[in-house]
């Protein structure tokens, strides 16, 4: 600091001819660096002259370039630094998000059970419509539905097929002409036997579709029968084999 004073001072002294100190940031690394820039004209050993509008001013002009790109380059260091760390609370958010809901689901309510955990599996059997309607979640906690002659019990789906939820109107009831047809309208569902012989091609195509996908998730309990049409008797190795493929 006293080398910087004393230097200003000598420049004041000799008048135009001394030199002022600057201060010019590094562009690479950062550094403070202590530079003499001419100030007023200087003559060279030969006697020759520059004026600042030349080697002066040049020097001049890349040194505040240099810093101008230095300070650039630390900006955008800092904007990288800020987005990562904005990722990484993303992230961490959205574990918490998945993970640690779950962890408060096994809490204070862990002591409920759902109405699937709390009911026995159902034995295999064949279901009439009248008989069918009686599992609608509405008389007992245990739902039930057919899709393309096939029963099964969506139980443990009873947010979505209980009175209250989304797709309750196909609890109890044949729910494949809803299906087929992407209609959630009373209308759509017929009272008696519904054979669905008048869909088309794309809509019976849609159909087996549903079926796959509910025998992935749900037990498959039986056959909707056709008016008149006698139940089959499934013996216990039947349905334990039925089971243990679902499983």
């Amino acid at each position: 600091r006293g080398g910087v004073g004393r230097g200003v001072g000598e420049g004041r002294g000799r008048g135009g001819g001394g030199r002022r100190w600057r201060a010019v940031m590094a562009a690479g690394d950062g550094d403070v660096k202590l530079g003499t820039l001419g100030s007023g004209s200087e003559s060279s050993s030969d006697g020759s002259s520059e004026s600042p509008s030349g080697v002066g001013a040049a020097a001049e002009g890349g040194g505040w370039a240099a810093a101008a790109l230095a300070l650039l380059t630390g900006g955008g260091e800092m904007l990288l630094n800020v987005a990562l760390v904005a990722l990484v609370l993303l992230g961490a958010y959205r574990l918490w998000v998945r993970w640690g809901r779950r962890g408060l689901g096994t809490g204070a309510g862990a002591g409920e059970e759902s109405p699937a955990a709390s009911l026995p599996r159902m034995k295999k059997r064949d279901f009439s419509l009248e008989q069918l309607r009686q599992y609608d979640g509405s008389r007992t906690p245990r739902i039930l539905l057919a899709v393309n002659g096939k029963v099964f019990d969506v139980t443990k789906g009873s947010k979505f097929y209980g009175p209250a939820g989304p797709y309750g109107i196909f609890a109890g009831r044949d729910a494949s002409r809803g299906l087929a047809t992407f209609c959630l309208d009373k209308d759509a569902l017929k009272d008696e036997y519904d054979d669905l012989s008048d869909l088309n091609a794309v809509q019976m195509e849609s159909v087996r579709e549903w079926e796959m996908q509910f025998k992935e998730k749900y037990d498959y309990v039986g056959r909707l029968l056709k008016p008149g049409e006698e139940p089959s008797e499934y013996t216990d190795e039947e349905d334990t084999k039925d089971h243990n493929k679902q499983d």
